[in-house]
């Protein structure tokens, strides 16, 4: 046999585009991509085009497992943002310490499995779009804002009947509670990335877990 015939029968792999590797995976890529250009760019600027070029796949593909950009916007938010607070919720129901601990191991918990990662752009987004997009902004209102005030009035409702924080009204006091956790994050998105000042996030949440339990304390501690 000759070089060349020899060489010829050489078959040389064919690489394959990504988006024909791991099948079953696709759609989880595609969320992943999505939290990324999502919170880049906004709900109304994100194409679905960028998306699947981000994810490594076609549109063609995209469209395959998500219709359009808004089926896709709660998708994601379903795989990311609500898994979050059902970890919260299973916590709640297994916790048998006091709600001041209780409270302690949600918020700081929020802001690891929120707080720290790209997710955290999403509330931003929001806030900043709802007006233009209120059928987005309800399904977000209930399937994420809704459930995670009835998360943190059910840790402050647990310590009232305990007897371990004051009588309060609950829809304010998970306002406040909540308020500084989405302060954080909105600073992580804007001004951190136009100013120079500091912002230790860990301390600041610290803060703002010792004030807000003293001050619904029923007996405060006295340093």
């Amino acid at each position: 046999m000759t070089p060349v015939a020899l060489k010829a029968k050489v078959k040389r792999p064919t690489q394959r585009p990504r988006w024909q590797r791991r099948k079953e995976a696709r759609p989880g890529e595609i969320v992943a991509a999505a939290v990324q250009v999502f919170v880049e760019r906004g709900f109304a600027a994100t194409k679905l085009a960028d998306v699947a070029r981000r994810a490594g796949v076609t549109k063609g593909t995209l469209y395959l497992y998500f219709a359009s950009k808004e089926v896709l916007f709660k998708e994601m938010v379903r795989q990311t943002i609500v898994p979050a607070i059902a970890s919260g919720e299973q916590i709640v129901s297994a916790h048998t310490g006091t709600a001041a601990d209780l409270f302690r191991q949600i918020t700081h918990g929020w802001w690891q499995r929120v707080g720290e990662t790209n997710l955290s752009g999403i509330p931003k987004l929001m806030m900043a779009e709802a007006g233009n997009f209120p059928e987005l902004a309800r399904f977000y209102y209930d399937e994420v804002i809704s459930r995670g005030h009835r998360l943190m009035a059910s840790v402050l409702e647990r310590g009232i009947a305990s007897g371990e924080f004051r009588p309060l009204d609950v829809s304010l006091g998970v306002r406040l509670a909540l308020a500084p956790l989405l302060h954080a994050a909105n600073w992580r998105h804007s001004w951190a990335l136009c100013t120079r000042e500091g912002f230790d996030v860990t301390r600041f949440i610290e803060y703002h877990v010792d004030i807000f339990l003293r001050g619904i304390a029923k007996h405060p501690a006295q340093d």
